[in-house]
C-alpha cells in the first residue's frame, strides 16, 4: 500500500519536472530548434530571444527566436503587439544567461544572426539602449530595409510600420 503511494508521488514529481513552469525562459534545444519567425536554427547562444504568450486556456506558450529583432517583428505582427507577450527573454551577449528584455540594456553594433545588431545585458552602460529604444531601432531597420519581412508577417504600412 505505501509502495503505491510512493510510486504515485514519484510519478507526480517526474511529470511536474518535465512540464513548462508557466513563467520564465525554457531550455532551448540549440542547433535543433528553429526561430518562430525566420525559421533559422537557433545556434547563437548570446543573441537569442524567447517570448511567452498567454493562451486562451489560461496557460502560456514560449516561442524561440534567433535574434531579438525577429521576436520584436513577430510580436508587431500579432494581435496586441508587444503588449501581447507576458514575458520577453533575451540572452546576455556576454554570458548567454537569460534576462528580462523589458529591463535589459542593449548594446548596438553587435554581430547578430539576422543583423539587427543588438546585444542584451542586464546593466546599463554608456551608449546602451533601453527596451523601447531597441524596439524602435529594430522597427526602423525593418522599415528601411524590408529585408526580413515575409509574406506571412508583413509590416503594415497603415499602422505606420513598413514602407510609406
Amino acid at each position: 500500500m505505501w509502495l503505491r503511494g510512493l510510486a504515485s508521488i514519484a510519478i507526480t514529481l517526474l511529470l511536474g519536472a518535465c512540464g513548462d513552469p508557466g513563467t520564465g525562459p525554457v531550455e532551448v534545444k540549440w542547433d535543433r530548434e528553429t526561430c518562430e519567425r525566420c525559421r533559422m536554427v537557433l545556434s547563437d547562444r548570446r543573441h537569442a530571444a524567447q517570448v511567452r504568450v498567454g493562451e486562451p486556456n489560461g496557460g502560456s506558450r514560449v516561442y524561440p527566436f534567433d535574434d531579438l529583432g525577429c521576436a520584436l517583428i513577430w510580436l508587431e505582427g500579432r494581435s496586441g503587439g508587444i503588449e501581447a507577450a507576458s514575458e520577453i527573454w533575451v540572452s546576455d551577449w556576454r554570458t548567454g544567461d537569460w534576462i528580462d528584455a523589458r529591463t535589459a540594456s542593449f548594446v548596438p553594433n553587435q554581430i547578430t544572426p539576422m543583423q539587427y545588431g543588438l546585444g542584451a545585458q542586464p546593466d546599463p552602460a554608456p551608449g546602451t539602449l533601453d527596451f523601447a529604444q531597441a524596439r524602435d531601432q529594430v522597427l526602423e531597420a525593418e522599415r528601411r530595409n524590408q529585408a526580413h519581412t515575409t509574406r506571412e508577417t508583413p509590416l503594415d504600412p497603415s499602422a505606420g510600420i513598413g514602407p510609406s
